[in-house]
């Protein structure tokens, strides 16, 4: 997901997709734990999308503030 993308996205449905992404990094940590996973990069992709939401939520955070 394009941080273009995410800032696009509602306050609603960026809290939504940090929680699922969140759902998603630990099913892929105890996969790749288990040997189960096949693709490890997609735990870094995963990972920055997660920073990505999250910087976005943050800035909206900080912007509602001042």
């Amino acid at each position: 997901m394009r941080i273009q993308e995410v800032r696009d996205l509602s306050d609603e449905s960026i809290e939504k997709e940090i929680d699922n992404t969140q759902k998603e990094l630990l099913n892929l940590r105890f996969r790749h734990a288990t040997k189960q996973l096949t693709n490890t990069s997609q735990l870094g992709v995963t990972r920055k999308k997660l920073a990505r939401l999250k910087t976005v939520a943050r800035e909206r955070q900080l912007q509602k503030v001042q």
